[in-house]
């Protein structure tokens, strides 16, 4: 018992200094992303220039189905993030509908630059990877207000007032940020370094391919290869932002199919955080039905539907290729 003991020792120390090695690198990483575009988005809310931006969305409200003003809160999902659109809707008036249709469309494309960054640094085009998200944004709340029968008509907007009265100090924005940014910095810490270091020891003790088998059944279903399991289950859980040294890491040192990455990343980009992202519009009310099906349908949707383009394009070329061995 005691040799056991003193061979497995080794190991853990060893995955533990990894781990944190590990950790360290990814957390320095993702601050380079987070504080510049955190610090540059604060610049924007405090000075209004993100409450003119509106007019990029509102040509496609009423074909959402949603009022004017819902431009001005999508606008400030997509820079800032979930928290910055609940804390609109906490305030504004919106009809349940038109709320559950905003959190849908957040829910997919919020925190657009940062987290299409991340994706960009694991295997995937970043510009891409934004377009996507974005389009599917549209297209799965589209649908969901056809489902649903929404229309755009509301109670008015007069709701835009709570936005253009005057900004704060420039003083207090600035310590706001800070506070801000510095509990997110720290939220990020404590995620990602016990994370990488459990991510090491499960490499060592070889625990990953029992996980990878656990959820299996799941991936088939998203249309995700085995391999990808991991990658999928960390952004599921954590999301692309917390999750994003993880998924970094894991893409930079393994040698994964590029059809199966564009894959996975089709799908974590329409669906990820489930957990913690939806939970946050419950307390405006929002049934739970709307938050967690239609971005998970929406993801196994998108990557069945690559799955068949990619089918159908081998067999056009081979068949081309066929035919030029008969020609000759």
């Amino acid at each position: 018992m005691i040799n056991k003991t003193e061979d497995i020792s080794p190991r853990i120390n060893s995955g533990i200094r990894q781990g944190l090695k590990k950790g360290w690198k990814g957390f320095f990483w993702l601050l380079k992303i987070i504080l510049p575009i955190s610090f540059a988005t604060a610049l924007l809310v405090h000075f209004g220039v993100i409450y003119k931006l509106d007019f990029l969305l509102t040509p496609a409200m009423t074909w959402l189905s949603l009022p004017a003003s819902a431009a001005l809160v999508l606008i400030i999902g997509l820079f800032t993030g979930i928290y910055g659109t609940v804390a609109a809707l906490s305030v504004m008036p919106f009809s349940m509908d038109h709320m559950i249709l905003i959190a849908i469309f957040t829910l997919i494309s919020h925190n657009l630059i940062q987290e299409s960054m991340v994706q960009g640094n694991s295997g995937i085009n970043p510009f891409f990877a934004a377009f996507f998200r974005l389009l599917m944004a549209l297209v799965v709340t589209f649908i969901c207000a056809k489902i649903m029968g929404v229309t755009a008509e509301t109670i008015g907007d007069k709701s835009i007032g709570v936005y253009s009265g005057e900004s704060k100090p420039f003083v207090v924005m600035l310590k706001t940020w800070g506070w801000g940014i510095s509990k997110l910095v720290i939220k990020i810490f404590c995620i990602i370094m016990p994370l990488m270091v459990i991510l090491e020891l499960a490499k060592l003790f070889n625990i990953i391919q029992y996980i990878t088998k656990i959820v299996s059944p799941v991936l088939s279903v998203m249309g995700l290869n085995r391999s990808t399991g991991m990658l999928w289950l960390t952004a599921s859980v954590f999301g692309l932002a917390y999750g994003s040294a993880v998924i970094v890491e894991e893409t930079q040192s393994n040698d994964f199919e590029k059809e199966e990455l564009l894959k996975l990343h089709l799908s974590i980009g329409v669906n990820h955080a489930m957990i913690e992202d939806p939970v946050l519009f419950l307390p405006l009310g929002l049934p739970p039905f709307w938050l967690w099906i239609p971005r998970l349908v929406a993801a196994m949707t998108a990557v069945w539907l690559y799955w068949g383009f990619s089918y159908v394009r081998r067999l056009y070329a081979k068949r081309i290729s066929h035919k030029k061995l008969c020609d000759h």
